[in-house]
């Protein structure tokens, strides 16, 4: 039986260590919090999934909230200004809904289920030091969350990452009491350009469904006044705040909000990146890195936990494919090579997302307000951004995109 050691308890890490049990391998997963911790921590992060990722889930008996958690059934997507004048106005439903469950709930669940299926779990703060004893034992280490010295371990890749530095400071809320849309739930998304963006959608937490708000925040623009925020209720008022001034088409859902806890905000800054696959300990053993760790995406575009499930089920087909064989420095590039180029596109996605949105994709949303089926193929990239490629980074592909949906007069 073949011995795999995860560092990190979150989607990705789970994931893929429930997968290898279900397939006999002997699985020891380390996490630098009990379940018990998460689940009476603070929230860390939004997770949207859509239908692909959630798929991942379903195929390992792990989607457990498909019954409870409410549907992210499409997308409305709207640009404006701070008068409240809109130029951007589309809605569509996916093709499967979405979701959103709360990790203080499903990760301290999975972390169970990952004990009751017999993997081995270690509570533990990993180091350097861990990490040689864990590769001294296991077949293969992978680093599904890293901060400190082991996160320093993965190299940044400055050929693949785009971004040096934050380019959002991101705000979440929890809230209840958000007036429901009069057609379907979605993914709503406004963007005031040159100031930042809102994005909001249903989710499960600890005390029922309710909705995330999600404020993107230039740095040092008008909405980047969180430093001003020391209590959980100055934080919600600042959020409602800046959505009356700066969205105030999304303020009338909002005339009643409260939070779901004192624990369910959160604010901080990501910088984009891409990192080197390979960790190199000092024994000269070398550890796979994998999701977050590797490839890390302002949340704008919600994609950080569909891509840990996808990361995670393609390690998991790897890592079967390969049977008894090492796993060396060239299996483990050669297996994040697939993962990127998945991954690439994702990254590409949220990135444009981050710069002043171009004429060429202003020009397709414009056109997805008077035409369904085009609307509707924008909407379901949420799901799989490869599909957005070639026409929203050109724009002579862009027009040809534009003609391929063109309505007879």
């Amino acid at each position: 039986m073949r011995k795999i050691t995860i560092i990190g308890a979150g989607q990705a890490g789970l994931q893929l260590g429930i997968g290898l049990l279900s397939k006999g391998y002997h699985v020891t997963l380390v996490s630098n919090r009990s379940g018990e911790d998460i689940a009476r921590g603070r929230v860390m992060s939004s997770q949207s999934m859509y239908d692909m990722a959630v798929g991942y889930e379903r195929a390992l008996g792990l989607a457990w909230w498909d019954d409870t958690c409410p549907p992210i059934a499409g997308v409305h997507m709207r640009a404006g200004n701070s008068a409240g004048e809109t130029f951007v106005d589309w809605r569509s439903r996916m093709r499967a809904p979405g979701q959103s469950v709360d990790q203080r709930i499903k990760m301290p669940a999975w972390m169970r289920e990952f004990e009751r299926r017999g993997g081995t779990l270690v509570i533990e703060e990993a180091d350097l030091a861990a990490l040689e004893r864990y590769a001294e034992s296991a077949d293969l280490v992978l680093v599904a969350s890293g901060k400190g010295e082991i996160g320093q371990l993965f190299e940044r890749d400055a050929e693949r990452s785009t971004f040096d530095r934050p380019m959002r400071t991101i705000s979440l809320t929890y809230v209840h009491g958000m007036k429901p849309r009069s057609d379907y739930s979605a993914l709503n998304i406004s963007i005031n350009p040159g100031i930042g963006e809102y994005v909001n959608f249903p989710s499960l937490t600890l005390s029922g469904p309710c909705d995330i708000i999600n404020l993107e925040c230039i740095p040092g623009g008008p909405m980047d006044r969180w430093n001003e925020v020391s209590t959980p209720a100055e934080h919600l008022e600042l959020a409602v705040e800046l959505i009356r001034e700066f969205f105030p088409w999304e303020a009338p859902r909002c005339e009643r909000l409260s939070l779901t806890d004192d624990l369910g905000t959160l604010v901080g800054r990501i910088p984009p990146t891409v990192r080197k696959p390979l960790g190199k300990l000092p024994s000269g053993r070398k550890v796979l890195g994998m999701a977050d760790v590797l490839v890390l995406n302002d949340p704008i575009t919600g994609q950080g936990s569909n891509n840990a499930s996808k990361c995670a089920m393609l390690y998991l087909d790897a890592i079967l494919a390969h049977g008894q064989r090492p796993f060396d420095a060239d299996w483990m590039q050669q297996t994040f090579e697939r993962y990127w180029e998945y991954a690439q596109w994702v990254a590409r996605f949220t990135n444009t997302h981050l710069l002043p949105p171009p004429d060429r994709v202003m020009k397709v949303f414009g056109a997805c307000g008077q035409n369904p089926a085009l609307a509707g193929r924008v909407a379901n990239a949420f799901d799989d951004p490869r599909s957005l490629s070639p026409w929203y980074y050109d724009d002579a592909e862009a027009d040809r995109f534009l003609e391929s949906f063109a309505q007879p007069a």
